[in-house]
């Protein structure tokens, strides 16, 4: 299930794809059992508050007692009790979305799928042949990371570097963005964070 998030959850961006556990307590369709989100935009008008999650219908209505979800949905503003939670996507690895801007001078990728935080520090990129050398991607804006070639041709099959934010666990995908990749894209790793 997914919410957007205020911008102590949304945090510029790095707290998108972070999970957390959500439940309404104080109005009687609620059902007092949580449900979990992960962030994936950031709330817009939610400035005023200190934590603000703006939880889609599905993640409402899955909080309500049986027969109430419509109830519960149309209630308005509910106070929440909330933690942020371990992301647990079984069975799945990371993947990277090309972003359909990128070309050979220019990579941007969405990351999707990332087991334990989930909000990452930092997205480093190798090229091909290149033994030692990774370079710093920029933070685009919510899960999309940029390497700009800076006018130089961008060099495939490249490996990611992943480096999650509270824990500081690092993984590497390795050639998991191949030669003759295509903008628009999703290709999938062999990896992911032990939650």
């Amino acid at each position: 299930m997914v919410s957007a998030g205020g911008p102590s959850i949304f945090k510029s961006g790095i707290g998108c794809e972070a999970c957390y556990e959500v439940k309404c307590s104080t109005n009687s369709a609620c059902s007092g059992n949580p449900v979990t989100v992960v962030i994936t935009d950031e709330c817009p008008g939610c400035v005023s508050e200190s934590v603000h999650f703006d939880l889609s219908g599905t993640s409402i209505g899955a909080m309500a007692k049986s027969g109430l979800a419509d109830l519960l949905r149309n209630a308005g503003i509910l106070q929440v009790q909330y933690k942020k939670v371990d992301c647990k996507y079984p069975g799945t690895t990371i993947a990277f979305h090309v972003d359909p801007g990128s070309n050979p001078n220019y990579f941007a990728t969405l990351i999707e799928y990332t087991n334990g935080d989930g909000d990452l520090a930092s997205i480093d990129l190798k090229q091909a042949l290149d033994t030692d050398g990774w370079q710093p991607m920029q933070q685009s804006w919510g899960a999309v990371w940029k390497l700009d070639g800076a006018g130089s041709t961008l060099l495939p099959p490249f490996s990611l570097r992943l480096t999650s934010l509270d824990s500081r666990k690092t993984i590497v995908a390795t050639a998991v963005i191949r030669a003759g990749w295509e903008p628009g894209k999703t290709y999938r790793s062999v990896v992911n964070f032990n939650p």
